[in-house]
């Protein structure tokens, strides 16, 4: 950059948060939509106000009162695209023309899990001979994640003016260099439509749990839940995970066998057995309430990710199976819905799989559990 940036601070960078509000494939204004009990908005600028960038613009398409309250409260100030539904380019070409530092991080406004940190490979990067340094991460590239010179607000600017609207094509006839990063493409995970939302308010209620916890639900039995789940647990291993499994049950249980010493045990009054072996144990608990599924998985010895079957909705991301029995259950819940029969966007707003398809079950549940 002129002068390489090789220290730890953002203070000689300016921020730039491209948040239009079009929103067109949502359906509504997604800078409010709350994801973890913050605005989608207001979570990337809390975020970029703790870590002290030198300047903070944030992009909009029309000035409204609501924005102007965000950005004071946040300390950015408001930068406006001169012509409106052009795309992120031209919220680049007003942002690196309005703001005063020599480099800008240009970020989508809807990426809640962006950790700015792991950008700071780009930052260390020589940028004397370039005037914009992209990541790309599992192979793709995030142009809403960069750095860009400020020298390149005119060059945003005519491209606009020529209805070229494309970044892609633009970075292509700039000096720029591209940086690959070893981390998780979740880490870029936009929200654009009702179905990715599903997706980052699930991984969002993992984030606090000391051990992530996803759910499989189904309206009926005989959907398959556990046979699901066998199909499943050996795809997880395959990534390397230690996953414990949770039968939720609304009846009730006898897991001991009448005669046995632990069963004598407990038809005396033990609240708790315990058999102990060489290769295991089992603990039976009686409870005056029915535990809670963080409860039980703190009992679990080493687990990384806890497996609940169940039919009924609670606080878990879940994953809804469907065979024809029953109506297809997508509360708030639900991120994903795994059926067999059922046309595709029968179930609105929610990513629809196929029942068999327990790889990409397999990566959900990497994704939900912050992986």
């Amino acid at each position: 950059m002129r002068a390489e940036m090789k220290d730890k601070s953002w203070a000689d960078i300016a921020l730039l948060l491209v948040a239009g509000g079009e929103s067109s494939r949502m359906g509504c204004d997604k800078r409010w939509l709350e994801v973890g009990g913050m605005g989608l908005l207001e979570r990337t600028l809390a975020k970029a106000k703790a870590a002290n960038f030198g300047e903070i613009l944030l992009c909009v398409e029309e000035d409204l009162p609501e924005l102007r309250e965000l950005a004071e409260k946040y300390g950015a100030r408001l930068s406006f695209d001169r012509v409106r539904h052009n795309g992120p380019m031209a919220g680049l070409a007003e942002g690196l023309a309005s703001t005063h530092k020599e480099w800008t991080l240009a970020v989508s406004g809807d990426m809640p899990f962006l950790d700015f940190e792991i950008l700071r490979p780009l930052q260390e990067r020589g940028m004397s001979e370039v005037k914009a340094v992209m990541p790309v991460v599992q192979g793709r590239r995030q142009p809403l994640a960069a750095f860009y010179h400020k020298s390149l607000a005119d060059s945003f600017g005519k491209s606009l003016a020529q209805g070229q609207r494309r970044l892609y094509s633009l970075l292509g006839q700039v000096p720029h260099t591209e940086v690959a990063l070893e981390t998780s493409e979740a880490a870029f995970f936009n929200v654009n439509t009702p179905a990715d939302l599903r997706l980052a308010r699930g991984r969002m209620a993992n984030r606090d749990r000391k051990v992530p916890i996803v759910s499989v639900v189904a309206p009926a039995s005989g959907t398959g839940k556990t046979t699901f789940i066998e199909r499943l647990l050996p795809k997880l291993q395959d990534y390397g995970l230690r996953v414990g499994v949770v039968k939720s049950d609304a009846h009730g249980f006898q897991l001991d066998m009448e005669g046995k010493d632990s069963w004598r045990f407990t038809k005396a009054g033990a609240k708790s057995v315990a058999v102990v072996s060489p290769t295991g144990w089992v603990l039976m608990q009686e409870t005056d309430e029915r535990a809670s599924l963080e409860q039980v998985a703190a009992k679990m010895e080493g687990i990384e990710l806890l497996l609940t079957e169940s039919r009924t909705h609670g606080t878990c991301p879940a994953l809804s199976l469907w065979r024809g029995k029953g109506e297809p259950m997508a509360g708030d819940d639900v991120v994903a819905l795994f059926a067999k029969g059922l046309a595709s966007g029968s179930v609105r707003g929610i990513l629809q799989l196929d029942l068999d398809d327990v790889e990409e079950a397999a990566r959900l549940c990497l994704f939900l559990m912050g992986r």
